[in-house]
């Protein structure tokens, strides 16, 4: 057991260096994880023993719930709601028209039997979140046109459609009687939301209103219903992964207390969810098989990249007259990850009758896909001119954190002000703050206690930022030629006792507003309340 713990740390560390390197080496960090699970394997260097799929998949399942639930409670819904439409649709339509067209593909082509090519097509169909969150965030790809979010919610809700046709893949497969499958679709969709939606009430009633969970102790309570949520879901024939997807969301978008705990523990939940899929994934490889199904792979790859996929996206996306090369980038970006191949292991624990090497088929097809299409996606984003160098992808996350601005305050001293002609040190500053230059004319002065104030003298001072509470904060609005505060002065507004409007954002200015300020198109106003 000693040694065990010990090559556990060392994984641990050698994924967590692979992670900081990852840059370097021009690939995800989820492809290092895979390469260092396959160095461990059966035909890496250490030559770890292992091919339990069935262990494999209740691992997997677990870390996957993880990944799922902190996708949901980490997509900010305010930044994702003008394109969540287009998001479902992909999600559920998108994921069947893949599924069926690669189906297709491998019975007509390929030559699969009917319920193998179906089985494939349904385990291959989805988009990885944890592969599109990592990409989104570690080359920080500020997209136009709300794309990043569309991808985060796309990524982040196909999984359970994915996974519905994958059950009824396993059943084709192994022969079993279809007249189940109407309502065990049923189940899936009714059950799996409406277990999500009543956890989520009752976490967001006792994190709200009573004080049953003390301090400390909300991570745990959340970590409690989240495997409730799987346990629960799938013993009555629901959706889990819909179910915790629906928690997250519910919950991330709810005004609970301690947020600034929650999402660093989940953070790192989900960073340890994902070494363990994809070190376990690599773990479970065999390498010398690769030969045997490379073609096969990297035709269905091909496949689904270039006709597949973009297909599907125009089916879905043109009718909301979104343009070619946002469909292009929306195509290019839906790469295949550790969802497919987990769901793969499902259907090598679960079927029985499978002639293809279904598995490394899937990981061949995965791991081509994160490597090109991931390690290209920033290279792509910028050919197609989608890159929104204006933007912040982190503000589509919970997780993001408005930095201020403002900790310097300037402050002018006109004749006859109280501190005219006295010295720093003879003045009384507010709490905390300290005193770092004076502008006086054409002249920079560094501040010391002896220095004195004068008239008209600009004296900079440090002031401590605040943080504000979970219900209260920052929150950006752009003033479009359309916008009723347009042309108007902020007095005749009529805002709320609890808003204030902070600063104004005009072009390279940042404004601090009076009541006496015209708001004007182009604007970006920093409200707070």
């Amino acid at each position: 057991m000693v040694v065990e713990l010990m090559l556990i740390a060392l994984i641990l560390v050698l994924c967590i260096i692979a992670d900081k390197f990852s840059g370097k080496f021009g690939m995800p960090a989820l492809i290092l994880f895979i390469g260092i699970g396959m160095l461990f394997g059966s035909d890496g260097i250490v030559k770890i023993p292992f091919d339990n799929f069935a262990v494999t998949e209740q691992i997997c399942t677990i870390a996957l719930g993880f990944i799922m639930f902190y996708g949901g409670f980490n997509t900010k819904w305010k930044a994702a709601k003008p394109v969540a439409v287009k998001s479902l649709l992909l999600s559920t339509a998108g994921v069947f028209l893949t599924g069926f067209l690669t189906m297709a593909f491998c019975c007509v082509v390929l030559k699969f039997r009917f319920a193998e090519g179906f089985l494939l097509g349904a385990v291959i169909s989805c988009t990885d979140a944890a592969s599109v969150f990592s990409i989104l965030r570690k080359k920080k790809l500020n997209l136009k046109d709300g794309v990043a979010s569309l991808l985060e919610i796309e990524s982040g809700s196909n999984d359970p459609t994915a996974y519905m046709l994958t059950v009824i893949g396993i059943s084709l497969v192994n022969g079993e009687n279809l007249s189940t499958v109407p309502y065990a679709i049923f189940a899936q969709i009714v059950y799996g939301v409406a277990i999500g939606v009543v956890l989520a009430v009752f976490g967001i009633w006792v994190l709200t209103k009573t004080r049953v969970v003390t301090n400390g102790m909300y991570t745990v309570f959340i970590l409690a219903l989240v495997l409730f949520g799987m346990g629960f879901s799938s013993l009555v024939g629901g959706n889990a992964f819909l179910s915790i997807y629906l928690l997250g969301i519910l919950m991330g978008n709810s005004s609970i207390r301690n947020k600034k705990e929650i999402i660093p523990f989940f953070d790192g939940v989900t960073g340890l969810s994902q070494i363990v899929i994809f070190f376990l994934l690599g773990l479970l490889s065999f390498p010398h098989k690769f030969p045997y199904i490379m073609g096969t792979a990297i035709v269905i790859a091909l496949f689904i990249l270039l006709i597949a996929r973009p297909l599907t996206v125009l089916l879905i996306l043109k009718p909301f007259h979104c343009s070619l090369n946002q469909c292009l980038l929306v195509s290019w970006a839906g790469l295949r990850g550790a969802s497919s191949i987990v769901f793969s292991i499902f259907a090598m624990a679960a079927g029985n009758d499978i002639s293809r090497d279904l598995f490394h088929i899937v990981f061949m097809i995965s791991l081509l896909s994160v490597a090109v299409q991931g390690t290209l996606l920033p290279y792509v984003s910028r050919k197609l001119d989608m890159i929104d160098d204006k933007a912040d992808v982190q503000k589509t996350f919970n997780d993001y954190q408005e930095e201020s601005a403002i900790t310097l305050m300037r402050m002018y001293i006109p004749k006859g002000h109280n501190w005219e002609n006295k010295h720093i040190s003879e003045v009384h500053m507010p709490t905390g703050a300290l005193a770092l230059m004076i502008k006086r004319d054409d002249e920079t002065i560094i501040t010391r206690g002896n220095t004195q104030i004068l008239a008209g003298d600009s004296l900079i001072l440090s002031v401590p930022t605040y943080n504000p509470d979970d219900d209260e904060g920052l929150e950006e609005i752009f003033i479009d030629k359309n916008h009723p505060w347009g042309n108007q002065r902020i007095e005749d507004l009529n805002l709320p006792e609890n808003v204030l409007i902070a600063l104004i954002k005009r072009n390279e200015r940042n404004i601090i507003p009076d009541g006496k300020t015209f708001i004007e198109p182009e604007d970006v106003v920093v409200l707070y309340k």
